[in-house]
């Protein structure tokens, strides 16, 4: 599958509207403060595959839980891809770590992403698109097919992946040293990379030897489940802050949101469950942080907690308090969600700036 309607010639309009976005940001408060902060990603370097389906049909017939991240080989990707054919699908350069450094590079945070993908054209794609963000890719070559992830919106808005990692997967323990964390302060993962435990291991271990702040966003409930026996023992030894909703809460604690609060908080510095429409809770040390959420009209949620994690890691940077920080990621997925994708459009930026400014204060 061939990406379409991408150009990489120079576009006036975008460009003057980053420029735009550029001097917005040089009126954010605290910007000179945030100046030398820089957040490194660690994720699968996916090319999102988004379709909004009319019904739930398509996930009976492959099987495909709701609401669930599937991996799937290239046998069934490519029959995916046969079944996909011909319909309204739109691309965009994924994985959940990328999709929060790509909103904190919005935000105006320096950032990194680590990644591998395959000399293609979905791989060509995805560099370019993250560099266009203005975010330093290391992208490694794999042997594999550049990674997909079909995401798959029902019409009540929620979401199913079913994930062909391909060369996304390929990343390799020597590939990752201390000149990779060089110039950050936080490093930051997405659950989905917990798979490939050795080099999660390595990484964490790496980082926070370098003195780096190490964050992790849980991703799916699947994921925790699948992996709960090394989640449990990397969180409280090498992990400063997690993120997760309900689900993977319950998955990693067997509570509900309040209680489990409390228990991922005795493993980390800073805990978040995401309660969906009804905010967020946060802790730190004995201090709980209850953030509502920000009305909308949702439309898909994909990318929602991705965005949030971005807009809290921002306010973390500049050292607000973490009601404030919450306030900020609420606001992001708030507006994520009101679009198909887990990317905020580039004309809603502008807007969405003025407003972080007005919460930084």
């Amino acid at each position: 599958m061939r990406p379409q309607n991408y150009a990489f010639g120079f576009n006036y309009a975008s460009a003057f509207l980053n420029f735009f976005i550029f001097f917005l940001l040089l009126r954010t408060p605290k910007l000179n403060s945030i100046a030398m902060k820089r957040v490194l990603g660690l994720g699968h370097a996916l090319v999102d595959l988004l379709y909004q389906m009319p019904d739930d049909n398509l996930l009976k017939e492959f099987k495909l839980p709701k609401g669930s991240m599937q991996l799937i080989d290239e046998k069934n990707a490519d029959e995916l891809e046969a079944f996909l054919r011909g319909k309204d699908i739109s691309l965009v350069s994924g994985g959940s770590a990328a999709n929060s450094i790509h909103g904190l590079a919005r935000l105006g945070i320096n950032c990194g992403y680590v990644g591998t993908v395959f000399k293609d054209d979905l791989g060509d794609f995805y560099r370019n698109d993250l560099q266009a963000a203005g975010i330093d890719t290391i992208l490694f070559e794999g042997k594999s097919k550049t990674g997909r992830a079909n995401t798959f919106i029902s019409p009540d808005s929620e979401r199913t992946f079913a994930t062909y990692l391909g060369a996304s997967s390929e990343i390799n323990i020597e590939d990752i040293t201390e000149k990779t964390f060089e110039g950050y302060d936080i490093f930051h993962i997405e659950g989905y990379q917990v798979y490939n435990t050795p080099l999660i291991d390595h990484s964490i271990k790496l980082a926070k030897s370098l003195g780096l702040k190490v964050s992790i966003d849980m991703a799916s409930f699947n994921v925790v489940e699948d992996n709960l026996v090394f989640l449990k023992e990397a969180i409280p030894a090498y992990v400063d802050i997690v993120f997760a909703n309900e689900e993977e809460a319950k998955a990693y604690t067997g509570k509900e949101p309040g209680e489990a609060l409390n228990i991922i908080a005795e493993q980390c510095k800073i805990a978040v469950v995401k309660v969906g429409k009804n905010g967020s809770l946060i802790k730190n040390g004995d201090t709980i942080y209850t953030v509502g959420a920000v009305p909308c009209n949702p439309l898909d949620t994909t990318g929602a907690g991705d965005q949030y994690a971005a807009g809290f890691l921002y306010g973390y940077i500049q050292g607000l308090s973490f009601d404030k920080c919450g306030q900020i990621g609420a606001l992001i997925a708030g507006r994520v969600i009101e679009k198909y994708g887990a990317r905020i459009q580039e004309q809603d930026w502008p807007e969405l700036l003025e407003k972080v400014g007005e919460i930084v204060g």
